[in-house]
C-alpha cells in the first residue's frame, strides 16, 4: 500500500473547511484515498448511486460521517444541494469530500455554486518520495498506479487505453468540441513537442486549424491534468527575453506509450531523452511542492541568444534557479553558467540536479540528485 503525500494536508483540509474537492486525473489515486477515510461514498457517474445520494440526502446531511461524491462534475444537480447544506451549517467542518477530474475552471458548478465554500487539493499520479527508489522506474513508466510503475506488465497496454478512453469519451463529455481523432492526434503532437516553446501555429498547421482552436484545445487538456504549459519569467533585463511558454506531458509514462516507446531499454536511445527527463524531474518537483504546501510559482527563463534556466521556482522565502542535466558526471563549466544567469535573476537559490551518486552541496548551491534535491527544498521551505 502506497502512502500518498497528500493525506495529510487532506486531513487538515477537512479540519477546516465544510467541504473539500480532491481533484486530479482519472486514475491517479483519488478514489483510493478517499476511501481510506470513514465515510458514506457514492459515485456519481453510477446511476444506481445517483439515486441512493437522493433519497438519503436527508438523512446524510443532518448525520456526523463524511460525504465522498466521486467524480462530482457528472453531476450538475449535487452542488446546489451542498451550497444549501453547508450554508445551513457553515461552521460544520468536513462534511463533503468532492473528487473530480477536471479543474474547477471546467468545473463550472464548483465556481458558481461552492465559491468561498470549499478548499481545493490536486493530487497527481505516484511521485518519488511515494515509491521509494524506483527513480528509473518511475522516469519510464509515470506515475499512474495502473500505469506501469506498480506492474511493468500493464505498460503500454494501460497507458494507450487510458488514451484512447480520454480522447474517445471523456474529453467530449466534458466539452472538447474536437474530433476523437484530432484529439488522439493533437496528443502525439504534443509529446513530439515535449520540452519545446510551444507553437500553437505550427501545430495548427498540421491539423488543418488556427492556432486559437490550438490553443483552446490546450486549455482542457491542461483543466483535465494532462500537459503543463511552463510560463515564461518575465523581467527587466536589456535582454531579449523568450516569452512563449514551453509544453509538457505531464505524466512521463503516456508521453513514453505515446512516442510509441514498448520498453525502458529503448529509452536513453531516443534523441529526445534529455527532454523527456527534464520533463520528469520537473513535474517531480513542482508536484512536490504542492503536496508540501509549498507557495511557489515556477517558469523557465531563456534570453534569445540561448541563455536559459529550465525551472525556476518563486517561494516567499527564495527563488530557486535550477538546471537539469540528463548526465552522470555534469560539468563544472556548466554549473558555472547555470550560476551567472541565476544571478542575472536574482536567484539566490542555485542547484543543478543531474544523476549523480554523490552530491556536492555548498550553503545555497550544489549539483545534486533528484532524491537530495526534494530533501533540500524541504529543509529551506518548511
Amino acid at each position: 500500500m502506497v502512502t500518498r503525500l497528500a493525506k495529510k494536508r487532506l486531513v487538515r483540509l477537512l479540519k477546516d473547511n465544510p467541504a473539500v474537492c480532491l481533484m486530479g486525473p482519472r486514475q491517479c489515486g483519488k478514489t483510493t484515498l478517499a476511501k481510506g477515510f470513514a465515510g458514506d461514498y457514492f459515485d456519481l457517474e453510477q446511476e444506481a448511486d445517483r439515486l441512493k445520494l437522493e433519497l438519503m440526502w436527508e438523512e446524510l446531511v443532518a448525520g456526523r460521517r463524511l460525504v465522498i461524491l466521486d467524480e462530482a462534475q457528472s453531476y450538475p444537480p449535487v452542488f446546489p444541494k451542498l451550497r444549501g447544506a453547508i450554508d445551513h451549517q457553515r461552521k460544520r467542518h468536513g462534511r463533503f469530500l468532492l473528487l473530480g477530474s477536471i479543474s474547477p475552471a471546467l468545473m463550472k458548478e464548483v465556481s458558481e455554486s461552492l465559491a468561498g465554500r470549499l478548499a481545493l487539493l490536486e493530487l497527481t499520479p505516484l511521485i518519488l518520495p511515494e515509491v521509494g527508489q524506483k527513480e528509473d522506474s518511475l522516469w519510464f513508466f509515470g506515475g499512474f498506479p495502473d500505469g506501469g510503475i506498480l506492474q511493468p506488465r500493464k505498460y503500454p497496454r494501460w497507458a494507450n487505453d487510458y488514451l484512447g478512453l480520454l480522447a474517445q469519451r471523456d474529453l467530449p463529455l466534458w466539452g472538447l468540441p474536437a474530433t476523437p481523432q484530432v484529439t488522439s492526434r493533437l496528443f502525439k503532437m504534443v509529446a513530439a513537442s515535449h520540452g519545446q516553446i510551444w507553437n500553437a501555429s505550427q501545430i495548427g498547421s498540421s491539423l488543418g486549424l488556427n492556432y486559437h482552436t490550438i490553443d483552446g484545445y490546450m486549455n482542457y487538456l491542461e483543466n483535465t491534468f494532462l500537459t503543463r504549459r511552463l510560463p515564461s519569467y518575465a523581467t527587466n533585463l536589456k535582454k531579449r527575453i523568450v516569452k512563449s511558454p514551453k509544453v509538457y506531458w505531464r505524466d512521463s509514462g503516456l508521453l513514453h506509450a505515446l512516442m510509441n516507446l514498448s520498453g525502458p531499454e529503448q529509452l536513453l536511445n531516443q534523441p529526445w531523452v534529455g527532454a523527456s527527463f527534464e520533463g520528469w524531474v520537473i513535474e517531480q518537483i513542482t508536484t512536490f511542492a504542492k503536496m508540501m504546501d509549498f507557495s511557489c510559482q515556477d517558469y523557465f527563463w531563456r534570453t534569445s541568444n540561448g541563455d536559459e534556466i529550465d525551472l525556476l521556482l518563486e517561494t516567499p522565502r527564495h527563488r530557486w534557479a535550477l538546471e537539469i542535466k540528463l548526465s552522470a558526471s555534469p560539468s563544472l563549466g556548466d554549473f558555472t553558467k547555470l550560476r551567472k544567469n541565476a544571478a542575472l535573476v536574482n536567484a539566490d537559490q542555485v542547484f543543478m540536479i543531474a544523476r549523480v551518486k554523490s552530491p556536492l552541496t555548498q550553503v545555497n548551491e550544489g549539483i545534486v540528485n533528484l532524491a537530495s534535491f526534494l530533501k533540500i527544498l524541504e529543509e529551506k521551505e518548511s
